[in-house]
């Protein structure tokens, strides 16, 4: 390994030679307080960033042990040094100079959401900090400008470092803070199982955004307030006493007039899977990290899935045990999406009926009159509501604004009038009785006509195999494209409808996991979900850089066991 003074020296060395010299600073460097690695150096100034990390040993981080011997606290400790570090950055005053990309520094930027991210890694056993960075080695042309690195490296760096990733230069009390918020919500996520309870959400929680284009929380919106016949209260290890509504599992609906706050609660609902950071407004809305948002999604591809628990007799008499096709439509895209979401083990659906098929939701009365039965060949989904959590175990809490027909079918009706939330469901059910009693009394129209619920078992049985295509060269370039897309050398992959993806870089990290399974664990032999498990285990036990097989990115960050299925459903190119 090599000093910093010989990097300093090298630098010095080639200023004003051709852009290709910077080669030659690739290494390992030791400056006092860290290990500088430069790692990739770019090409010339107009090409991604070079890619730089910085190691700092556990003994000069200083961190507590008792801060990261656990995964959540682990991440929720990673997630804040990437901020910090971040407004570190920000808040330097190094202007940059030159062409390109030159002085261009980059740290993965967080959002509300604390994800594991490729960015920070800590060490649980040492205690050592690595930040993986991006920097956009300067240039004047294409020539080398290496009085401008030297301030970068040399000045802006070793003072991002100290006052970032050393734990008695850091506001311990914030850091304090951190790990207690991350250690609360935990324990709320881990209590929900035995509560018998979808989801949480805490009195005076905030749940409208700013805006459109921000996920922050809305100044002087209306607070939550539990109703009174569903509050619940956890006993928390660092704040104590903490009283909210609970949503219990079995079928839930959230009623109300337009604007009135029923998608605000279940977008909520959506991202209450992550933890959020305080001042989030959201910090303990909390739902099963395994529910999954479901939607008609037209145009998908759909890969020999069992969808004959809503859909049968086709008319060009298509196997929808093994449904297969290129272009799906409303009602056969939402079928898939929700056995897709129950094959990888979501134990809580989010639906809500305005972005959902309504001939998948619902058939009214008069078009079961009009079109008989036997020449419908979707069983709607208000007719397996019950059954999906009765025969499956699957909770679901749906947004209806126009349909009260599942008012039958649900255990809980939730109405929002002002953001404000009204427990419903005795009223709501009474006149549900009372209007079909006046339809068997002959006052009004003809009954419910409403398909069987016989037993029915899912097929979870497919086994992909190996693209050659995709593996067919030696390097596979990956790229995202925000929150829309994953490119793989020439295949796209549309996640533009995947709603609970919040961060661009899990689409990265989504990309790099495609081409590890197909490398290494698509064989034809072992079923989606067998993979899911392997995958699941090997993030979970070496961290999202496991996927990667040599250089690991800077920005990646972690996705679920769900988006991951997502991902895999709607990759065109899967050997199934």
């Amino acid at each position: 390994m090599n000093s910093s003074s010989e990097l300093k020296e090298l630098l010095n060395k080639i200023d004003h030679r051709g852009y290709p010299a910077y080669k030659d600073t690739k290494g390992a460097y030791r400056f006092p307080d860290y290990i500088l690695s430069i790692d990739h150096v770019q090409s010339d100034p107009f090409a991604p960033p070079s890619k730089l990390s910085i190691l700092v040993s556990g003994g000069k981080a200083g961190f507590p042990t008792e801060y990261y011997d656990e995964k959540y606290k682990k991440t929720a400790l990673e997630d804040l040094l990437i901020r910090i570090f971040h407004a570190r950055v920000d808040a330097g005053e190094f202007r940059r100079h030159g062409s390109g990309k030159s002085g261009l520094i980059l740290i993965s930027r967080c959002r509300q959401e604390v994800l594991e991210r490729s960015a920070c890694r800590i060490d649980e056993k040492t205690g050592d900090v690595l930040i993986r960075i991006e920097v956009g080695f300067p240039a004047r042309g294409r020539t080398i400008d290496s009085k401008e690195l030297i301030k970068i490296l040399f000045d802006v760096l070793p003072e991002c470092v100290g006052k970032s990733l050393i734990y008695k230069a850091l506001n311990t009390e914030k850091v304090r803070r951190t790990i207690e918020l991350a250690q609360d919500q935990h324990y709320i996520r881990s209590r929900l199982e035995a509560m018998g309870l979808a989801a949480f959400v805490a009195d005076g929680s905030i749940l409208p955004r700013e805006s459109g284009v921000s996920d922050r929380p809305m100044q002087n919106a209306v607070k939550f307030i539990s109703p009174e016949s569903m509050a619940v209260s956890f006993t928390l290890p660092n704040r104590g006493k903490l009283t909210g509504m609970g949503i219990k599992k079995g079928v839930n609906l959230i009623v109300g007039g337009g604007y009135h706050g029923k998608s605000t609660l279940l977008k909520a609902l959506e991202v209450g899977v992550y933890n959020h950071i305080a001042g989030d407004g959201r910090e303990f809305v909390i739902t099963d990290s395994s529910a999954m948002k479901l939607r008609a999604e037209d145009g998908r591809s759909i890969k020999n899935a069992d969808i004959s628990l809503f859909i049968n007799n086709l008319p060009n008499g298509k196997d929808t045990r093994s449904f297969y096709t290129e272009d799906a439509s409303g009602s056969t895209s939402q079928a898939a999406n929700v056995v897709e979401a129950a094959e990888a083990g979501s134990k809580l659906f989010l639906i809500d009926e305005d972005t959902s098929a309504t001939n998948f939701m619902i058939r009214d009365e008069l078009m079961q009159k009009v079109v008989h039965a036997d020449s419908e060949p979707i069983t709607p989904f208000i007719d397996r509501v019950r059954q999906i959590y009765e025969q499956y175990g699957i909770s679901t809490i749906i947004v209806v604004g126009s349909c009260g027909s599942y008012f039958n079918k649900a255990d809980c009706i939730l109405q929002m009038e002002q953001y404000k939330p009204k427990d419903i469901t005795e009223f709501a059910k009474n006149t549900a009785e009372e209007y079909l009693r006046g339809k068997a009394d002959g006052s009004a129209g003809t009954e419910f006509h409403m398909s069987s619920c016989e037993d029915h078992r899912l097929s979870f049985n497919r086994c992909p195999g190996a693209n050659k295509a995709l593996l067919s060269g030696d390097r596979v370039k990956i790229k995202s494209n925000g929150l829309d897309s994953i490119c793989i050398n020439r295949e796209t992959i549309d996640m533009r409808l995947v709603e609970q993806l919040v961060d661009p870089e899990q689409l990265t990290a989504l990309g790099y996991i495609l081409v590890y399974a197909e490398k290494n664990l698509f064989d034809k032999k072992s079923s989606l979900r067998t993979i899911a498990d392997k995958l699941e285990k090997i993030l979970e036990t070496d961290g999202i850089a496991s996927v990667c097989q040599n250089r690991v990115p800077a920005n990646m960050a972690m996705p679920r066991r769900q988006e991951i299925f997502a991902m895999l459903n709607r990759y065109r190119g899967l050997n199934l």
